[in-house]
């Protein structure tokens, strides 16, 4: 209660909260009932970001130089109790609803930059003829280059596959249905233009490795799309569990499979 008014308390840090510097209200998504590791009693909350008791501790410093992803603290944070967003101890549902559009963006975004740095490279190697030869007459040079194409091109057909289902589908369904797909997009397409952009500095030389040149940028800002949004094990873990029917569609097979086993009679051993 403050001045009369029933609401919640809320304490504890959040680290990568990104936008913390123009932002008017954070999501805080905070446990309210359950214990540690509960997929239920998690609730979010829309929280002013100048209410008092929130704090930036502190703007961190990444592999792709200063960011607006602070660590902040919240000490004796009130918030009215209409507070929340979607449903009382539901909030986990909610957050995982909203990821997938997320990561889809950014397998299509690691795909287009991938494309660049192939492109890239394969011009840059038509052009650069040391000892009067053009790299591209190399193997060496053609063939990294022919499997990321290839790839590429793999990799855009399930991300244009995956986007359709998306718009096609109710939005709660996307979880329940095809968010294996979406992680496998993710999670490769991430991969992916890592590997790219590696491969085009290593084509370009030191002008590859300078700032002078796009690729080193490209990897910085691609290479936290492993971890953000779900690092890539998560990904994986959740493409395992679609695959092997702890979730999905295939939870219903493999359900019906093992009853039906209950009723399988061994064989008696031949004498």
């Amino acid at each position: 209660m403050k001045d009369g008014q029933p609401g919640w308390l809320i304490n504890g840090e959040k680290m990568w909260s990104t936008g913390m510097h123009v932002a008017t209200h954070c999501m805080v998504f905070a446990r309210t009932s359950g214990k540690d590791g509960d997929a239920t009693g998690i609730t979010c909350f829309i929280v002013p970001a100048d209410a008092p008791g929130v704090k930036v501790e502190q703007y961190m410093w990444t592999f792709n130089m200063p960011t607006d992803h602070p660590r902040v603290s919240y000490t004796d944070v009130w918030v009215p109790e209409d507070s929340y967003w979607g449903v009382v101890d539901r909030g986990l549902g909610l957050g995982q609803s909203f990821v997938h559009q997320n990561r889809i963006r950014q397998a299509a975004s690691s795909l287009g930059a991938a494309v660049f740095c192939i492109d890239e490279s394969v011009k840059y190697a038509r052009e650069r003829k040391p000892f009067g030869k053009p790299l591209s007459d190399n193997q060496a040079i053609q063939w990294p280059l022919v499997e990321l194409s290839t790839q590429c091109e793999m990799l855009r057909l399930l991300i244009r596959k995956t986007a359709w289902q998306m718009d096609h589908m109710e939005h709660k369904e996307i979880e329940k249905q095809i968010s294996d797909k979406v992680s496998m997009c993710n999670y490769w397409a991430n991969r992916l233009v890592c590997e790219a952009a590696d491969r085009a500095m290593q084509i370009h030389g030191g002008m590859g490795y300078s700032r002078h040149k796009p690729f080193e940028h490209i990897y910085r800002h691609h290479r936290r799309y492993r971890i953000t949004e779900g690092s890539e094990e998560i990904q994986m873990r959740k493409v395992a569990a679609f695959l092997f029917g702890y979730m999905g569609p295939r939870k219903k097979m493999f359900a019906d499979v093992a009853v039906s086993d209950e009723y399988v009679q061994p064989i008696p051993p031949r004498h």
